[in-house]
Formats: structure tokens, sequence, C-alpha cells
């Protein structure tokens, strides 16, 4: 069972120009935490005030919902505080589990996708080995995810299915642990019903709380997995192969790929180096000739012609 390529910072970097990688701030992790309810809150509030903004409410809450999976993905690396009991109790409580999701079960789970990402022992690996795809087959995907059918299949079907060892593309990653944390899920769900029947509108929790988690939070999550390692040539065997980076315009920040998911690449070379940290290892990584290697989209669209056409994007700089 041999793991995938490693990469390591002294085949970059002398350790002054690493040491900045290393460092972590206390402070910016809660600070992304309290961030993301932030946007969740002020979308709601805009929905609830100005109906007409509902279906633009209801992107932004469903990405920022995404952005919580991303964050608790951050904890599972021990980014969102350096002492642990914090970044734990962030990581859990305010982003895993109001998903649906569980960091004590994530974090072995993920580390595994790391150890042996691309390699045929990646937990993650039915999520990238069937693209590319025909364009109908990723448009059927996509009409799942937006009619609440994969979040029906995830959240309802696969309840009684988590503990069992077959799964398909859909059960990999947060269904997985979905079955697991249910009680959990339940109980802070109903916190938030609760403060939207107090608040007088007790609707705003099922149309800008349950409507994005059950439509864009899973599209979303599908363009992100996507985006990350299918078509990717060379992935099992190069550490600068393992991933693709996806440049980001400023709308798909806010509407696709928050936090600085988009750096992949980046993310899979170097694990502990923080999410907001990212942008600035992109540069670093590319003023040396490796990064040549690292694939690199000009955006998620040009990433989904990719996936669905049965063609494979150069790697770029």
């Amino acid at each position: 069972m041999p793991a995938a390529p490693r990469a390591r910072p002294a085949d970059l970097f002398t350790p002054e120009e690493w040491a900045p990688f290393q460092a972590r701030a206390a402070w910016v992790g809660p600070l992304l935490v309290l961030h993301c309810w932030g946007v969740i809150l002020l979308a709601a509030v805009a929905g609830v005030l100005w109906p007409i903004l509902i279906p633009l409410c209801v992107a932004v809450i469903g990405t920022r919902q995404l952005g919580l999976a991303i964050l608790m993905h951050e904890a599972a690396h021990g980014g969102l505080s350096p002492r642990a009991r914090l970044n734990d109790f962030l990581g859990h409580w305010l982003c895993a589990v109001p998903v649906g999701a569980s960091l004590p079960l994530y974090r072995p789970y993920h580390l595994s996708h790391h150890k042996y990402a691309q390699q045929p022992e990646d937990p993650d690996l039915v999520l990238s080995a069937p693209f590319p795809v025909t364009r109908a087959s990723l448009r059927r995907k996509i009409i799942r995810d937006l009619t609440g059918q994969t979040f029906f299949k995830q959240r309802v079907l696969y309840l009684f299915k988590a503990f069992a060892s077959d799964r398909d593309e859909d059960m990999a990653e947060g269904a997985v642990v979905t079955g697991r944390s249910v009680a959990p899920f339940l109980l802070v769900n109903a916190a938030l019903l609760a403060a939207a029947i107090l608040a007088g509108v007790w609707w705003a929790y099922f149309v800008l709380w349950l409507l994005p988690l059950a439509t864009w939070f899973p599209m979303v999550t599908r363009l992100r997995n996507i985006a990350e390692h299918a078509c990717v040539e060379g992935s099992a065997d190069d550490a600068f192969r393992a991933a693709r980076t996806t440049r980001a315009s400023w709308w798909e920040r806010a509407f696709i790929a928050p936090y600085w998911v988009n750096f992949h690449a980046e993310h899979h070379l170097f694990m502990h180096v923080p999410c907001w940290k990212l942008p600035a290892l992109h540069r670093a990584v590319h003023a040396r000739p490796q990064g040549g290697r690292i694939e690199v989209a000009g955006g998620y669209m040009e990433v989904l012609k990719t996936a669905s056409a049965g063609t494979t994007l150069p790697a770029s700089g």
C-alpha cells in the first residue's frame, strides 16, 4: 500500500523563506468562522426584508455552508487555532455539525485522503475517478443537486447506510459521517429553527437555511470536488500533480469557492499551511521551476468543460 509521493519544503525554499508559511495566528481562524456566520446572517436578513432577493440569498448562504465545511477541513489540519481544544470546538460545533458532518470522524478519513491521494487506497478517489463524463451526465448530476435529490440521498437514504462499507460517489466525504452525527445535526438545526420562530420568521429556517443546504450546497460541493482532482494527468506519481488549482474570479469566490479552497494543489503540497496563506504559497511555488508542473485552470467553467469533454487541461503556470 504505497503512499502518495511527497514534496518537502526544503526542495523549494530556504528555512527563512519557509518560516512565514509555518507561522499561525491565533485570531485568524476564529475570525473566519465569525465571518462565515456573519455572511449567512446578513444574507438571511436580506432575504427576510426583501423577498425578491431570496434566490440570490440562497446561493450566498449555500456557498457559505460550503464555507463551513471548508473551515471544518481547516480544523482537521489544526488550522483554525493553535490551541487544539479551541480548534476542535470551532471546527466541530460551529462548522461541521450545522451542515451534518463530524470533525472527529472526518479528520482520519481526510488525512487518509492526503496520505494516499489519487492512489487506489484514496477514500476520495470515487469523486474524481469517473471523470471525464459526458455533458449529459454532468448535467444530470447538477440537476440532482439543485432539485434536492442529492441531499435526500445523503441525509435520508444514507442515514441508514452510513455504517456500510459500500458507497458511491455521493456517499463520499460528507455523507459518510452524516449518519453517525445525526443527533448533533438535528440539535443544532432545531436551535436554528427555534431562533427563527422567536424572531417571528419561522419560514426563514426552511427557505434561507434548509433550502440552500438541500440545493446550492450539494451543487457547489460537487463543483469543488471536480475541480480539485478530476482529469489531472500524472496525479498518482507526481506530488506537484496531486491536485488542481483553479484561478477564481470574485464572483466564483462569492458563489462557488470561498476561503481559498481553489488553491488545492498548494494545499496538497504542504497541507499544514493555513488556508489564508495559500495565495502567497501559490505565488512562491510558481516562482520556482517545479511550479510549472502544477495543474492550473483559468476558472471553474473551464474545469467543467474539461470534466465533461473527455480532454485534459495542460499544466500551466
